[in-house]
Formats: structure tokens, sequence, C-alpha cells
């Protein structure tokens, strides 16, 4: 770090001195659903710090969805480019293809960015081998972010180690832009969403049991049929059982709903369906909002639901606990995987970074966990949150 502490007692890392006379702050975030998660406990934390000052996201489309669908810290969203490390193109195999790059298009943006006249500008995006000279193009008058040795340097940096809770590395970051951690309110979704997802409820049902077997790395999935007879039993205990997912997604939850149904009785089997493929994203974070409990793999719906104030069971590979577990338990459960290689080959899956590339297999990690003891987390938050709610 480049500056000396002014406060090591706020937070979980040393909070510097606060920039002056800031009135526009931009974060770099690529990445999907949950990566955008992440970081809303550092933009509620910069929001606090600088309340006069405009908040811009530089992100996907699935993040200025969700910044649209709901009341948070983000004031807009401007979509990043094409870029290697920072938005990938097209991909062959694993191999970033070269010419998906847009240098135009890039440029076209570095200059738009730049007639922003931004005050700060955090990089939340990785180890800062290609995003720290994106956000340095940016033209801000100050720079914070992460860095690996390698990386170029910002103006206060703090080193990289992956194995590190997500939130809270960037909530570093935060501090070091002057910003205390703070207890971020729960994410809200906008009346009209709401109102698109009233007549999903099942109003004979006593409690509604979100489930997303999906992941994107499908590494990180539980099977189905091990989703199906939670859902069942879950949905045996009085509970409305809604699978969701996106498009893509849609076989897999079907298959779950299916082998759900098969083991309930005639008069229960209309309690799990799947509306997978069926909503956008501020519906689905409507029906997150309103939803008892969320069980699901480690994916971005899981977080989402847990920054609307949900609670969740999940099912995790140990590795991804470290990153991407909630660290509460009073209202987030974790089942984990302690595998620590490839089921097929063997190598060793806890190596991360340049170094350590993917084995090429993709059987799932989520090995040894009985549904039985992820049905009683369910109907215990089940119980929690309906108390929480005095129903």
């Amino acid at each position: 770090m480049d500056n000396p502490p002014v406060d090591l007692g706020s937070g979980v890392g040393p909070v510097l001195e606060k920039f002056s006379d800031v009135r526009r702050i931009v974060v770099l975030r690529g990445g999907g659903l949950g990566d955008l998660i992440y970081t809303y406990p550092a933009l509620n934390a910069l929001r606090n710090a600088y309340p006069q000052a405009k908040v811009t996201l530089l992100g996907t489309p699935v993040h200025a969805a969700v910044a649209a669908a709901t009341d948070g810290p983000v004031d807009d969203v401007e979509l990043l480019p094409v870029a290697r490390g920072v938005h990938d193109g097209p991909r062959n195999g694993e191999r970033f293809e070269d010419d998906a790059e847009d240098v135009a298009a890039q440029e076209a943006f570095f200059e738009a960015m730049r007639a922003r006249e931004f005050d700060i500008a955090l990089q939340m995006h990785g180890g800062g081998r290609f995003s720290n000279p994106f956000l340095l193009r940016l033209g801000a008058r100050h720079t914070v972010g992460t860095r690996t040795k390698d990386a170029e340097p910002l103006e206060r940096n703090l080193e990289y180690v992956y194995y590190q809770n997500e939130p809270d590395r960037w909530l570093e970051v935060a501090a070091l832009a002057g910003a205390p951690t703070i207890i971020s309110p729960p994410l809200l979704p906008k009346p009209e969403y709401q109102q698109n997802i009233a007549g999903l409820r099942d109003p004979q049902r006593s409690s509604l049991v979100i489930v997303h077997p999906g992941a994107t790395d499908p590494r990180r999935r539980w099977p189905a049929s091990y989703f199906a007879e939670a859902a069942a039993a879950v949905a045996a205990e009085g509970a409305q059982v809604l699978i969701v997912g996106d498009r893509s997604e849609k076989a897999l939850a079907q298959e779950v709903a299916e082998l759900a149904g098969r083991q309930l009785q005639d008069g229960q089997r209309q309690a799990v369906t799947s509306v997978a493929g069926e909503l956008d994203i501020g519906d689905l974070a409507a029906l997150l909002a309103e939803a008892s409990v969320m069980l699901a793999s480690d994916s971005g719906p899981r977080h989402l639901a847990q920054a609307l104030g949900t609670p969740t069971v999940g099912i995790f590979w140990v590795g991804n606990v470290f990153n991407a577990g909630p660290r509460g338990r009073g209202l987030h459960r974790i089942h984990m995987s302690w595998l620590t290689r490839c089921p097929r080959c063997g190598a060793d899956i806890t190596q991360v970074g340049w170094t350590a590339p993917h084995c090429g297999h993709d059987d799932t990690l989520i090995r040894g966990i009985a549904v039985a003891d992820v049905v009683q987390d369910v109907l215990d938050l089940t119980a929690t949150s309906l108390l929480l709610r005095g129903k």
C-alpha cells in the first residue's frame, strides 16, 4: 500500500484518507451475476463515504439488468467493450481469440469515459494483469485496486491473493479509497417486478422454496437427482418449490421437477414446478425476495438471494467456500465437498491462476453431501424465515 492508514480499526482492512472533491466514481467489474454481487458491500461503503458522488459501474448486460431492476448503490452502468482479461469475446476452447478485440470500439469507449472526468476509478476485477492497464486508460484522477506482483501498479494497491472472501476483498479496496465497511442494506426489487411474480405464488402452500440446480462451471453442480430428492422432501412438508434458471438451464430444471414429481403423491406433484427460462432478472430478484429459502449450487442466483436478504442453503466445493461462501450461519447454511483432486484424472484442483490450467474434465466435485442433511437445513431456515416475517 502506498499511503499510511488513518484507521486500523474499521472493517476488514486499513481505511486510508478519503480523496477530496469527489463527484464521480467509476468501478470496473466484469463477469457474471455473482461477480457483481460480490462488489455490492464495497459499493455501499463507497456510497456512504462519498454521498454526493455518482457511482458508475463498468460491467456486462446482466449487471445493467440488475442495477435497473433493484434499488442499490449503482447510479448507472456502462457496458464494457470486448477486451482481453476484462470482458472476453468469442473463445476457441479455452483460448481467447486475439482478433475478437475490437480496437476501434475500445478507443471509442475510452474516449467517452475520459470525457466523464472520473475522480476515482476502482479496479474490482481480478489481479490486475489486464484490468489495471484498462483502468488506467480511463484517465481518472485517482486509481485504487488489487494487484498481483506482475501487474501494473495503481495509486493505491491491495495485494491480490486468490483465496480470499470476494466481498471482503473489495471491501478492502473500498477502504483504500477511504470508505469504511458498513452494514449493507438488502437489495430491493422495484415494485413492478413484485407485481409480475404475484401469480406464481401458491397460497395453499405454507412456504416458498426456490431451487437453482445450475452453475456456470459444471463441476460446481450437485447432481440433478439429489436436487430432485431434496425438492420432493421439502414439498412433502408443505412447501411450494419453484425451480429457476436461465434459458440454457431449462432442460436441467425440468429434469429436477420431473424427478421430484415421481417421488410425490398425486395430490402433491403440482407443488414442484419449473419456471426456468421464463423470468427476466428483475422477476427473479422479486421472486427470490419473496421466498422463504433458496437452495442452490454455488451460483449467481444464490448470491443474489443473499443480497436480497433471503436465507440460503448452498452446495459448495470447498475451494469456492473461501471465495464465495457466506460468512454468517444464522440465515445461510453451507454444505461442502472436500475433494482436492479431479475425480477422473487426479489433477490437483486447488491450484489457481494462469499457471494451473483446467485439466479438461467437468466431473462434478460435489460429492459426499447427504440429501437428508440439506433438507433439514432447508426446513430449519424455513421455520426461521417464517418467524422473522411474522407468519
